[in-house]
Formats: C-alpha cells, sequence, structure tokens
C-alpha cells in the first residue's frame, strides 16, 4: 500500500521544496522504506527543455530521456536512484492527455470538465508513479505556493485523494519565516495566511516545516501550532545549511519521521544515517581547497547572480572534490567578459580547474573558445560538457588543424570547416520547428579507447551516459584532427558520434558530448569529475 505524502510551499518560492522533499524521503528511505517522488510543474509547457534556464534553472534529464526540472536531480541525488517519465509532470502534459482523450471520444460524449476530468488525469498519473515504482512512500512535490492560481488543480486533486484515501494521505507544507532587520523577531504571520490560503481549498497541513536564516524558537513553535492548527511537535525547524546534505539530519532532530509515521499509525523505526551523517559532516574538517572555474553564460539575471543553471555540475563538484578530501571553491565567471576584455584571460591563471558546461547559441562563445585556449596552452586541467566539448574542437581545429574560422552549424551554418555540425536526424525537426522533447536525449552507449584517461577513470570500456544536444562533431574532419594530435577517447558504437575528445601531454584535458554530472552521486562521485579533480588539485 502506498502512502501519499504532498509537500506544498507558503509565502514565497524558492524556499527548498525540492530538497525538503528529498530530505524527507531520504529520512524514510533509511528507516528501510521504499521511496520515489513526483514534482508537479505547474506550467502550460509540456516539459523543461524549452524554458528559460535562467528563470526556471537547470534542465535535468532522466535515463528514458525526459528534461524535466532540476528537482528531478535533487531526488536522484538524495535517494541514490533513477527517476523516469512518471517522476514528473506539467500542466501542459494533463491538460493535452485529457484534450486527446476527448478528442479519441474517450469520454463517450461527455462535457469534459477541470474537475473532474482534469483532477481525475492528475491522480491517475500520481497513482501510476507509487505503482510503478512500488514505492512504500510516494512524495508529491506541487510547484509554487499556496494561494496562486497556476496550481489550483493539483491542490484540489490532493483534496480528492485525502478524501477517498484518508489514511494514505497526509500535507506538509515548506514555508517562509522572515527575521525582519527593522524588526529584529521572527514573524509567523505570513505562514499563519499561508495555511489559511490552504485551509480555504480543503487542505490541512499535518506538519510544517519552517524555513528561516535560524532556527525556530518554542514560542514561534506554539505561536504556529495554536494558529495553524497542528501540534507543536509538528513544527518542524529547517535554518538555513551551508550543505544541503545535511537537511536530513537536520529534520530528525526535530524527530522528522517520528512524526510521519505517527501520522500514518506506522511504528516508529529509527533509520540509520551513518554513512550519510559522515558523509554531510565530512566538509565541515576539510580545509585543503580546490578552486574551480566554471564558465558559462546562465548567471545573470539583472543585478542578480544564480547558480541553478548549473546546479548539477555545482553538485559534482562537490561529491568529487570531498571524497578526496578537498573543499571546493567554484567561481562563476561570465564567457561574454573575455569577449570584449582578452586581457581577463590571466586570472585563470589563479585556478585549479576549468570547466566549461553545456549551453547553446551563439551568446558567449567565442569567449568560451579563448577560455579553452587558454586552459590548453598553459596546461590547467579542462573539462568539457557537451557545448564545452564542441567548443573544445572548434579551438583545436582553428589553432592546431589550421582550420581558419572553423566553427559549428548552430552559430555559422555556412561556415566551410563545419567541424560541428547537426546531426542528420535533427536536420527536418529543425526545418519543422519541432523543437521540444526532440533532441538526442536520455541514456547511450559509448565505447572507450584503452589507454587514455577516460578508460582510467571509468574502469571499463563500456559505459552508459546521459545525453541532450542536436549538433556532434563532424565526423569528416576526424582523421585530420586525429593528426594533429587530438584523442578521440570514446565513440558511441552504434553510430560511430565521438563522445569523448582528449589531449596528450597536458595533466587533464578531456571533453564529452554527454552529461556526466547527472550522475554523480553524494556517496558514488562521478569518475570523470574524480580525475578532473585529482588532477586539478596537483596544480599550484
Amino acid at each position: 500500500m502506498t502512502r501519499y505524502i504532498f509537500i506544498v510551499g507558503g509565502v514565497m518560492s524558492g524556499i527548498g521544496k525540492g530538497v525538503s522533499c528529498a530530505s524527507i524521503g531520504k529520512i524514510l528511505q533509511s528507516s528501510g522504506h521504499k521511496v520515489s517522488a513526483v514534482k508537479i510543474d505547474p506550467y502550460l509547457n509540456s516539459d523543461a527543455g524549452t524554458m528559460n534556464p535562467v528563470e526556471h534553472g537547470e534542465v535535468f534529464v532522466t535515463e528514458d530521456g525526459l528534461e524535466c526540472d532540476q528537482d528531478i536531480g535533487n531526488y536522484e541525488r538524495f535517494f541514490d536512484q533513477n527517476m523516469y517519465r512518471y517522476n514528473y509532470m506539467t500542466t501542459g502534459q494533463v491538460y493535452h492527455s485529457v484534450i486527446i482523450k476527448e478528442r479519441s471520444m474517450y469520454y463517450n460524449g461527455k462535457c469534459v470538465e477541470v474537475v473532474p476530468h482534469i483532477t481525475e488525469e492528475i491522480i491517475k498519473r500520481i497513482e501510476l508513479a507509487g505503482a510503478k515504482t512500488k514505492a512504500d512512500f510516494l512524495l508529491i512535490e506541487i510547484g509554487g505556493t499556496v494561494g496562486e492560481y497556476q496550481n489550483m488543480v493539483f491542490l484540489e486533486a490532493a483534496r480528492i485523494m485525502k478524501l477517498r484515501h484518508s489514511s494514505q494521505v497526509m500535507f506538509i507544507m515548506v514555508s517562509y519565516l522572515p527575521i525582519p532587520k527593522m524588526i529584529g523577531e521572527m514573524k509567523t504571520k505570513p505562514t499563519q495566511h499561508a495555511v489559511r490560503a490552504l485551509n480555504s481549498v480543503g487542505i490541512q497541513p499535518n506538519i510544517i516545516i519552517g524555513r528561516s536564516s535560524a532556527p525556530i524558537d518554542n514560542p514561534r513553535k506554539r505561536k504556529i501550532a495554536i494558529f495553524c492548527n497542528i501540534g507543536e511537535e509538528d513544527v518542524i525547524s529547517a535554518p538555513d545549511s551551508d550543505n544541503i546534505y545535511e537537511i536530513p539530519l537536520n529534520f530528525e532532530k526535530d524527530k522528522m519521521s517520528q512524526r510521519i509515521f505517527f501520522h500514518f499509525g506506522m511504528q516508529t523505526k529509527k533509520g540509520d544515517l551513518k554513512e550519510w551523517k559522515k558523509f554531510s559532516n565530512k566538509y565541515r574538517r576539510l580545509t585543503r581547497p580546490v578552486k574551480i572555474a566554471v564558465i558559462g553564460k546562465y548567471f545573470s539575471t539583472g543585478k542578480f547572480v544564480l547558480s541553478d543553471s548549473y546546479i548539477s555540475v555545482i553538485e559534482a563538484i562537490k561529491h568529487s572534490s570531498w571524497s578526496l578530501g578537498f573543499k571546493p571553491e567554484i567561481h562563476w565567471l561570465d564567457s561574454e567578459e573575455y569577449e570584449t576584455n582578452p586581457e581577463k584571460l590571466k586570472e585563470l591563471k589563479k585556478f585549479n580547474g576549468i570547466i566549461v558546461p553545456g549551453g547553446f547559441g551563439a551568446r558567449g562563445v567565442e569567449g568560451k573558445i579563448k577560455v579553452i585556449k587558454y586552459a590548453r596552452m598553459n596546461k590547467v586541467p579542462y573539462l568539457g560538457l557537451c557545448y564545452g566539448m564542441q567548443l573544445a574542437v572548434i579551438e583545436f581545429a582553428r589553432n592546431e588543424s589550421k582550420l581558419k574560422n572553423a566553427h559549428t552549424t548552430e552559430v555559422d551554418p555556412k561556415n566551410p570547416h563545419p567541424v560541428i555540425n547537426i546531426l542528420p536526424e535533427q536536420e527536418e525537426k529543425l526545418k519543422n520547428m519541432n523543437f521540444g522533447g526532440s533532441m538526442r536525449l536520455g541514456t547511450y552507449p559509448c565505447e572507450l579507447k584503452k589507454d587514455t584517461i577516460s578508460f582510467k577513470a571509468y574502469g571499463e570500456k563500456n559505459i552508459l551516459e546521459r545525453h541532450r544536444h542536436r549538433y556532434e562533431m563532424n565526423n569528416d574532419f576526424r582523421e585530420k584532427l586525429e593528426q594533429a594530435g587530438l584523442v578521440i577517447a570514446g565513440t558511441n558504437p552504434q553510430k560511430n558520434l565521438v563522445e569523448i575528445i582528449e589531449l596528450k601531454n597536458h595533466p587533464f584535458f578531456v571533453a564529452v558530448q554527454f552529461h556526466p554530472e547527472l550522475k554523480s552521486r553524494p556517496l558514488r562521485p562521478h569518475p570523470l569529475f574524480r580525475e578532473f579533480i585529482k588532477a586539478a588539485a596537483k596544480r599550484k
């Protein structure tokens, strides 16, 4: 029997519903239960693939090729298990499915309405996820905050599920408790209003997670309990943390698992978080820094700098650095600045390693190419991811293979030396404006060449990695590039596509067409990131 835990947000977005959901799942998993999760995005997009990464954050890709919200990545990292298509839904998906059914007379001529037809589609998808995963606990994170009209239909579906299966459904609200400087006191009123907004749609939270810059004291817990109609013991303190992997341990200080088991009428079973605690506490003792520069273009939004566009890269760096006993110092560098001011390239000498992550389009490309050339010429450990691999090929072609102005057809379709070209099956899709969910997505095999850095890192010949791209290295130029010293370290055995390139006589210069960061786990760092950090740490 699957038990369903709905996690909703109060007051404001971006306060950690996804990490809270992942942390709760980790706690329940540590108690011996099978867990899974569903992320609901209240957008009309069919998936996250066409969403602006600055606005929405990183696009995470599942094993079966779904472009989805970055919280799916958090679930995978915390649970150490893969998520699939049924672990994610959007408003667009739900409405599209119902409309297709209506067009095929699935509803036998009935007037199709939001309630019950849309809500039933949502419930069906939630229950399918529970059945597919055979989960004891399925956590359902509803995006946005209570009171927004975008997620009202999902709250209504949750209310109906509670009505039908009272003993199998509970609600947790993650709410924000501000501490205004001019007052100097933690305020509970916004959370009270959020709970009343939730009450207005027929839902009463069983547990409230109070997010704030400081722990919740007892007077505030009492006030929340009285005004929000829950017990004091069901107010869980969630102060800011330097390390998201401490959050399950913080929750357990307030006996989160005990409260969940109580609400479901289950016998309390204390979880074993020993390994997790050992891992999450390790970083506090680390003092040896490793300075990594991430060169991107999805950082800025007005006057603010966001890192969510590259969250999996950030976490992969942390996992590997911590496992090797180093304290990672990650620096965000805007590739466009190197185009307007090449003198800034000199600042790269102070870093142990450089990463150029994935991306699309022409903006900032020449700046990234300049950075890659600097890393190659100055023996700075370099890891290129997806676009970072394609641009490394371009830089090498221009400067070592003497293919003047070599480029990718994504940026320069008429270039005489298109060393990066569109995949044949992608051409027709672009002509027909078929952009959504149509890239080379999901897991594909790669065969590694022996006596390469990559083979040494993985320790095996055949690997599986996740992809998200339309363009590939052009095999028409492969021989010329290899003659100049480019090492083809990995290829797709089905289509002979180049998946990994390397350089010899360099401490670490590896670039991959796939996204290894998506498969890194806290207790199982990705082998390529580990080798990169090892090499970076050796650079003074």
